[in-house]
């Protein structure tokens, strides 16, 4: 929760935490939730092409690069603790056990649709709770 925003902005960050959805890549690529939108058949060519290429350059160029990247871009790490303590905190809610139930009893954590369209899951499971 606190690296999203800094992503993608306060109001495309609670959009997609909070509707737990799934998104198309090419969204993902406009909102910077990820660096990139490739066709399946352009994927392992540019992931080679720029692995080979970060690998040309010195290690220590690379790293002090990373440092100063995670400096400026990530949140400290007093954040993460609370928002970790919240997070194990709702997972143990009775109401959160029902739903994660549910979404196993559906096919959660097996090769399938639902791992494959885990945000339409959660919003269905959402709309079957409010009935």
């Amino acid at each position: 929760m606190s690296r999203l925003p800094r992503l993608m902005g306060r109001g495309r960050a609670l959009e997609v935490l909070l509707g737990a959805d799934d998104l198309p890549g090419d969204l993902c690529e406009r909102y910077g939730y990820v660096n990139r939108a490739l066709a399946d058949s352009e994927l392992d060519a540019f992931v080679d092409a720029l692995a080979r290429r970060i690998a040309s350059f010195s290690k220590d160029a690379l790293s002090q690069t990373k440092a100063f990247t995670d400096a400026a871009s990530l949140p400290p790490d007093h954040e993460i603790a609370p928002q970790m303590t919240v997070c194990y905190a709702s997972i143990e809610r009775p109401e959160t056990q029902r739903r994660i139930k549910q979404l196993l009893d559906w096919g959660l954590h097996k090769a399938g649709d639902v791992e494959n369209r885990l945000g339409y899951y959660v919003g269905q499971l959402g709309e079957q709770l409010k009935k």
